[in-house]
């Protein structure tokens, strides 16, 4: 009884004598498919090598959805492309041959392809073609896809020797396609780990929250091949808002808030994840947006049981949906993310801590010692002046009294203000004051701050937020990178914008030494995003230094 060769299925019979001769050129074959290890190379390989191999004019590999329902890629070989996009879509392997093939995962060879009952017809373009053979190809014992053959070019019909040699190579093609997967997913796997780690310098930089968050967007985009990467935050109400966006048009999201109504705020708050197949039609996302997005993923930022936001990857119609590896990787990106923001905070809370310490050391140095010495000084000149024979004198002394006591009274309000808890709800200018106290201390010096107009009464809450926001960034700015030795902020609700509306203007003017070329721009940048998204706008000028030395900031919006 002859015993069957090596490397050839038991049920095979001894191979023929122009087996024999193919065998070289399959060794060769199986050599060039294990050469490479960029996965969709390797499928157009092997669509090559089996042609060659077997003679036939057509190759094709499905490759089967990870439900293993249809395909989610066809990789063809011998028809050109102007063809392909002629043919229309390829077969989805739901149906027809295509879908038997992944259902029975059985080799298949026929003499006329068309003869079958399972086929179920050509599109008007496709090429005529006869015969068939198709062989599935296992990736680590799974069916991975299916290897299709059309058509010998000597016109004969596939035989038993051709389905022999596509089964050997078919089974190297697993092993290839396994070792480039495997290869992709360690590369894929560093560069989401890479990310998390530009995520977690970014949020603990203390560079400001806006720009941590922005790297967050711009970072989940990059490394999910998204359209738009998008950071949430909850609001007052339940709600999410958009904090930080990576998109094309970033300017028109901004700021916008999802509300609690919604079914993906509530899924997002409540920690569990959510996979659209189709943002354009999902009506859980009926909104405006959402329109131009296809397959999309949204992520709760949890850690430690509490949810800080979402994370949204979205990518463009008809793109692939997120596969099962892309969204574990996904769900430990935003993980990450979560834990370094819960970090920042804890960060951001040490240092406004540590504000408030000198906040009350500094309301304890000016009542107790500064206020008690001008005082003091106060009632000197006082007796001075009542003692003095020359009438320029007494009036000189009484100016400088009177001036003291203005002093005086400018102390004690500062030093209500550096009592006042920053959590108690307060106007408008109380905000601004507050800001300008805190960046007091790292700053030396306290800026010049006006208001003008009805700063409290005009300007709504969003837009008295943001403008917030913008003034933190701007007194950020000039702390960290100007050297100014002197701040002037105005706030005026008096004006009228460009477009006829009326509106507040935020202008923050230092004697520093100006924007330097070439430096970073992401905190101006994130000025001109918060004001546009409001319909405003924010630009820079000249400063208040010498021959215009220095940075003018002005930020702008409507009511």
């Amino acid at each position: 009884m002859p015993v069957p060769s090596p490397g050839l299925p038991p049920s095979q019979p001894e191979p023929s004598a122009e087996l024999r001769v193919r065998v070289p050129k399959l060794l060769e074959a199986m050599r060039c498919v294990a050469s490479g290890l960029d996965p969709h190379v390797t499928l157009d390989r092997i669509c090559a090598t089996a042609a060659a191999l077997s003679g036939a004019r057509y190759a094709a590999i499905g490759v089967v959805a990870e439900d293993g329902e249809g395909l989610a890629d066809f990789v063809h070989h011998g028809t050109d492309e102007a063809t392909a996009r002629r043919i229309g879509p390829p077969p989805d392997g739901r149906t027809g041959l295509p879908g038997a093939l992944i259902r029975d995962g059985e080799p298949l060879r026929l003499d006329d392809l068309a003869a079958d009952p399972r086929f179920s017809g050509f599109p008007a373009e496709h090429p005529p073609m006869r015969g068939f053979l198709g062989v599935p190809i296992r990736v680590q014992g799974e069916v991975f896809g299916t290897l299709y053959l059309a058509d010998k070019r000597d016109g004969e019909p596939f035989d038993e020797d051709d389905l022999v040699l596509v089964r050997v190579l078919a089974t190297e093609a697993g092993i290839a396609i396994g070792n480039a997967r495997l290869y992709e997913a360690a590369q894929q796997r560093e560069r989401w780990i890479d990310g998390s780690v530009a995520v977690t310098t970014a949020l603990l930089s203390g560079d400001g929250t806006d720009d941590a968050l922005q790297v967050v967007a711009e970072q989940a985009r990059r490394l999910s091949g998204a359209a738009a990467g998008v950071v949430l935050l909850p609001v007052d109400g339940g709600g999410l808002e958009i904090a930080a966006v990576s998109a094309r048009r970033p300017a028109e999201s901004l700021g916008t808030v999802i509300p609690p109504s919604s079914g993906i705020a509530a899924e997002l708050l409540a920690g569990r994840s959510v996979r659209v197949d189709d943002a354009a039609t999902d009506p859980r996302l009926a909104d405006g947006l959402a329109r131009a997005y296809g397959p999309t993923l949204l992520l709760p930022l949890c850690s430690d049981g509490r949810v800080l936001g979402g994370l949204v990857m979205a990518r463009a119609r008809g793109e692939r949906p997120f596969t099962r590896a892309e969204r574990e990787l996904a769900d430990g990106f935003a993980a990450q993310a979560a834990l370094a923001l819960m970090m920042a905070e804890a960060q951001r809370d040490r240092e406004r801590l540590a504000v408030f310490e000198d906040r009350d050391r500094i309301a304890r140095d000016l009542h107790d010692l500064v206020t008690q010495r001008l005082f003091a000084t106060g009632m000197l000149l006082e007796d001075a002046r009542r003692g003095a024979a020359v009438p320029e004198v007494r009036e000189g002394v009484g100016r400088a009294v009177a001036e003291l006591d203005v002093t005086i009274q400018e102390i004690r309000a500062a030093v209500f203000a550096l009592g006042q808890s920053a959590e108690e709800p307060s106007g408008l200018r109380t905000r601004v004051q507050r800001e300008i106290s805190m960046a007091a201390v790292p700053l030396g010096f306290t800026p010049a701050h006006r208001c003008v107009g009805p700063v409290d009464s005009a300007v709504g809450e969003t837009t008295g937020k943001n403008l917030i926001a913008a003034l933190r960034e701007a007194l950020s700015n000039a702390f960290r990178h100007a050297g100014a030795s002197r701040i002037e902020v105005v706030v005026d609700a008096t004006v009228t914008l460009p477009d006829g509306r009326p509106g507040v203007r935020l202008t923050v003017a230092d004697d520093g030494v100006g924007l330097r070329a070439g430096g970073r721009r992401s905190g101006l940048r994130n000025l001109e995003r918060r004001a546009e998204s409001l319909g405003g706008a924010s630009r820079t000028g000249p400063g208040i230094g010498p021959d215009g030395a220095g940075t003018t900031v002005v930020w702008e919006a409507p009511y």
